[in-house]
């Protein structure tokens, strides 16, 4: 179909009587001349006749409702000219139609062979048996009951994020599966001779005895009770040994029985891998979500009239799941007038009111900017404090010492809880739709919580890699402070969420709760005006965001942080939901999930793709430890990547070199230009052919009005 061609075409109802689009005849019958008047005959006559109109509008084959009904009876048509019988359930139809229909698919199968017969009755059998499966595995999906409970009483978009943080739930979960099996699991059956296993620990070659040095600080003799929840809560100690750190994995090569494992490459294979699955799942649930959005974005008055018309589900005979779902839909339904109210505000605005709402923007944005740059300045001066101070105990006791060596963890984990707060507080005055406050708001919350990681690993990457003698210079790190560099970023991390985590639960019990009780019990009216505590969505999304950042750099310092990850975030479910539904109010501004669901995965996506960047200076650029760790005999972690291609036939390292030379990647990225060029065109058509489709639907409406209003006529003047 051309662009001007179904231009032209008109609706599908006017494609069987060819006369029509023949005024010029003289044998016109007066139910001809009739039907010219109906807008749609009118807008297609006068596209027919603009300059450069095509005409084949005037040859579109008649195809009636019934010739279209026999046609849909089956599916699309298989080799041998038999077409493939589709359930008639399947089919929009009556019931009586659709019992008409099979009866006549049962009655054509008497007349198949054999083996037709049984192909279609296979066919059959397994379409059910897929879609029993598909049910089962439905109630096995994990909190779905809890979710659907939340979203008939809170909406969508706050479903929408508990829905996402099931999702990052799963994600974790397989990212720890993943370390587990090819990094962890490896290197504790071969250092305890499981399976008849053994191992190799090839020592550093070129490199200085005094770089080799390291002593991890491990708990020796009587220990006391506050020194385990210490390291617990820091990673040291104890835990600095453990399979949870880089420093760890010294193995570098495994035998099981005639096999061996190359420990170096499978940890940055591994590394690679979770990144690569987090970024394709997050693409894939990105895309499903902007397609929804467009749906809702491109007409809202067709969104409305799903929800009135076609919103129910006639499945329901539960009486408090026809409650949920009923309050699911009046959530949506306030959240479309709600943007409604506000598209209307914003087109009656003044001149005078447009310019007193500009101006308070930019005194707010300037506001926001302060807060930023208070938010880094505190954190650097925190970080370059800590590592000054942290290893001089000789002037200070064990507790402060204990609070300078976390100093940087506290200040970052304060700004992350009161700029958002403050970001939340300032966004009101903005008159900004729901939607978009919570877009606003997440980057704003967003760019302060990641920017106050890459602070922290500006900090700390600052400190390695300072040397001030020749002996730090030959080992390309500051051995002295961090003889295993990996762990003490690993112990960062581990801290980061930790202490993220600690924050969560302290604000629900010591703030929530005792404002739930004082708005209940106490009558003053301070204590009224300020109200029960709102759902925030940009400020939990952000914290999950957070703590997922986090996961994906320090997955490389520690394997086993995913697992951490996860249990967090199962715990989390659980405490937001009691804190939702015992503490929290609905959302005096509700949002719409369509648009929730795409724009949190963007945000996520912004933070894997920057998770990218500190990932990849530690792998190719800073100088890998010599005293720990799988990478303790290459320079670099991604030295490791030539020295097995090295050990490959000579013909397939010609090959690998080949994809990796110019002469490959120029042709290769021409290709990939032509093909996104080529995906960009027919999505350029498909939008036209939308957009016709869509008009036609209004044509077909406006016919329906002009026929009542003539029929009303009609019965009017008998």
């Amino acid at each position: 179909m051309s662009g001007l061609g179904a231009a032209a075409e008109p609706p599908g109802w006017l494609q069987g009587s060819s006369e029509v689009f023949l005024p010029e005849e003289p044998g016109a019958s007066a139910p001809v001349g009739f039907l010219q008047q109906l807008p749609s005959y009118q807008t297609a006559l006068r596209r027919r006749n603009a300059p450069g109109a095509g005409t084949q509008g005037r040859c579109a084959a008649p195809l009636g409702s019934g010739g279209r009904r026999g046609a849909e009876a089956w599916g699309p048509e298989q080799e041998g000219g038999e077409r493939e019988a589709r359930p008639a359930r399947e089919y929009p139809l009556s019931i009586a139609e659709k019992r008409r229909l099979r009866d006549l698919q049962q009655a054509d199968t008497k007349y198949l062979s054999g083996w037709k017969q049984w192909k279609r009755a296979s066919n059959k059998s397994l379409r059910k048996v897929l879609n029993e499966v598909k049910e089962l595995s439905s109630y096995l999906e994990l909190w779905r009951h809890d979710i659907h409970s939340i979203e008939g009483k809170f909406g969508t978009g706050i479903q929408s994020y508990f829905s996402f943080l099931r999702f990052l739930v799963l994600l974790n979960f397989i990212m720890f599966i993943l370390m587990f099996s090819f990094v962890t699991f490896p290197s504790i059956i071969s250092k305890y001779g499981i399976f008849n296993s053994t191992f190799a620990k090839i020592p550093p070659q070129n490199t200085e005895p005094h770089c080799t040095v390291y002593t991890p600080s491990g708990n020796k003799g009587l220990i006391y009770f506050y020194t385990y929840l210490k390291d617990l809560l820091s990673g040291t100690g104890f835990l600095e040994v453990t399979s949870l750190f880089y420093g760890y994995y010294t193995i570098h090569t495994a035998w099981f029985s005639i096999l061996s494992y190359n420990l170096p490459l499978a940890y940055l294979l591994a590394t690679f891998a979770y990144l690569a699955l987090s970024f394709i799942w997050i693409i894939k649930r990105s895309v499903e979500g902007f397609k929804q959005s467009l749906v809702h974005d491109e007409d809202q008055f067709q969104s409305y009239c799903n929800k009135v018309f076609a919103g129910w589900d006639f499945c329901i005979t539960d009486p408090n799941a026809a409650r949920l779902k009923h309050r699911s839909l009046q959530y949506e339904l306030q959240t479309d007038l709600e943007e409604e109210r506000l598209k209307r505000k914003i087109a009656d605005r003044t001149v005078k009111e447009k310019l007193r709402i500009y101006s308070l923007r930019i005194f707010i944005n300037i506001i926001v900017i302060a807060v930023l740059s208070g938010c880094f300045y505190s954190i650097y001066r925190a970080t370059v404090f800590s590592q000054e101070n942290s290893n001089d105990i000789s002037n200070m006791n064990f507790q402060a010492n204990l609070l300078v060596q976390y100093l940087p963890s506290i200040v970052i984990t304060l700004a992350n809880f009161i700029a958002p707060q403050i970001f939340s507080f300032l966004i009101r005055f903005e008159d900004y739709s729901p939607a978009f406050e919570i877009r606003l708001t997440l980057m704003r919350c967003v760019f302060v919580r990641l920017a106050n990681i890459g602070v922290l690993l500006f900090s700390l990457w600052s400190q390695i890699s300072y040397c001030d003698t020749d002996e730090c210079k030959a080992c390309g790190y500051n051995y002295k402070l961090y003889p295993c560099w990996e762990t003490e970023v690993g112990q960062e991390m581990y801290k980061l969420m930790i202490f993220d985590f600690m924050i969560i639960l302290a604000v629900t019990l010591f703030v929530d709760f005792p404002r739930k009780l004082l708005v209940t019990h106490c009558s003053c009216k301070p204590v009224q005006w300020y109200g029960l505590q709102e759902f925030r969505i940009s400020d939990n999304v952000l914290e999950i965001i957070y703590g997922q950042t986090i996961c994906w750099i320090g997955t490389f310092f520690s394997p086993l942080l995913p697992a951490i990850a996860t249990v967090k975030y199962f715990i989390i479910f659980y405490i937001k939901k009691i804190n939702l539904i015992h503490t929290c109010k609905p959302a005096a501004r509700p949002i719409r999930a369509s648009s929730s669901n795409f724009f949190f995965l963007l945000v996520l996506l912004i933070g894997l793709v920057l998770a990218f960047i500190p990932l990849g200076i530690s792998i190719a650029h800073i100088p890998s430890s010599k005293a720990c760790g799988p990478f303790k005999s290459f320079n670099t972690s991604w030295e490791v990547v030539p020295d097995t291609i090295l050990g490959f036939p000579t013909g397939l390292q010609q090959v690998l070199h080949g994809i990796a030379s110019e002469a490959f990647a120029v042709p290769f990225f021409v290709v990939i230009c032509l093909i996104m060029f080529y995906l960009m065109a027919l999505a350029g058509a498909h939008k036209r052919v939308v957009e016709q489709l869509r008009e036609q639907l209004v044509l077909e409406s406006r016919d329906k009005l002009f026929l009542i209003r003539k029929i009303t006529e009609a019965q009017g003047h008998p």
